[in-house]
């Protein structure tokens, strides 16, 4: 028997060999792996869950009756949202582009033109606008008017007249139902 040859070549089937067979399954074994060791630190980069609850604001509008203001608070801001009458919406639309510091027309600023939703923060140096209660001055334009520095701002939140820079912002916000806004 000892002099029998013995056979050196390693089994195959289909041109594969043990080897790597062992080569591949040890590979994949060691992605998975290390795929499960990172999952945690990838997902830590993800916001919180109270982060996440504050990214939207969900208001019943409800109530609120033509020609009255509600401000709520989103992400630590006011926003300003503005029942408009017919008369508000007619003399937004009527203002000529080329007299605005930051032309935007109204159909830009409000998805449904009755509604106007703004971020209630002066872009000159961060005061909160007054216009939201009957008895605030609102300006010469009708719609807000900054105590700071006098800013006035129109029926449709945009900038015309004092040292503000730009409009009032408007958030992102969607209408969920007829008597449902998000925001954020």
């Amino acid at each position: 028997m000892a002099d029998q040859a013995h056979n050196a070549q390693p089994s195959s089937v289909d041109g594969q060999t043990r080897r790597d067979f062992l080569l591949y399954a040890t590979a994949g074994v060691g992605a998975i792996g290390t795929g499960l060791a990172l999952w945690p630190f990838v997902h830590s980069m993800n916001p919180a869950a109270d982060t996440l609850a504050l990214s939207t604001t969900d208001v019943d509008i409800s109530a609120i009756k033509p020609g009255q203001s509600v401000t709520v608070v989103w992400r630590g801001k006011p926003v300003f949202i503005r029942h408009r009458e017919p008369a508000e919406i007619d003399e937004a639309g009527k203002v000529a582009l080329a007299d605005l510091r930051e032309p935007q027309a109204d159909a830009d600023r409000a998805k449904k033109p009755e509604w106007l939703i703004l971020i209630g923060v002066c872009t000159h140096l961060g005061c909160v606008p007054l216009g939201q209660k009957p008895a605030d001055p609102r300006g010469e334009f009708g719609g807000w008017f900054c105590p700071c520095h006098g800013s006035h701002y129109d029926t449709s939140g945009r900038i015309r007249k004092g040292p503000a820079p730009a409009n009032l912002p408007v958030p992102p916000y969607q209408f969920t139902s007829d008597t449902t806004v998000r925001i954020g």
